[in-house]
């Protein structure tokens, strides 16, 4: 699966995308996650994306 995510200002306008693939951490847990640049006012921003699926680690890393 992938995830889309969008964000937006406070009065709705879009300020970017971002496309999230699924990803296996380096501590084993699963998730979803994307990192990359977005404008905002004229500035450059570096966004970093991540979801980190609940107990989702292997029992050998907890």
């Amino acid at each position: 699966m992938i995830v889309i995510c969008e964000i937006k200002s406070a009065e709705g306008k879009l300020l970017g995308t971002f496309t999230l693939p699924d990803k296996v951490f380096k501590t084993g847990s699963r998730g979803y996650y994307a990192n990359g640049k977005m404008e905002i006012d004229g500035k450059r921003y570096q966004a970093q994306i991540q979801l980190v699926e609940i107990g989702s680690k292997p029992e050998e890393s907890k």
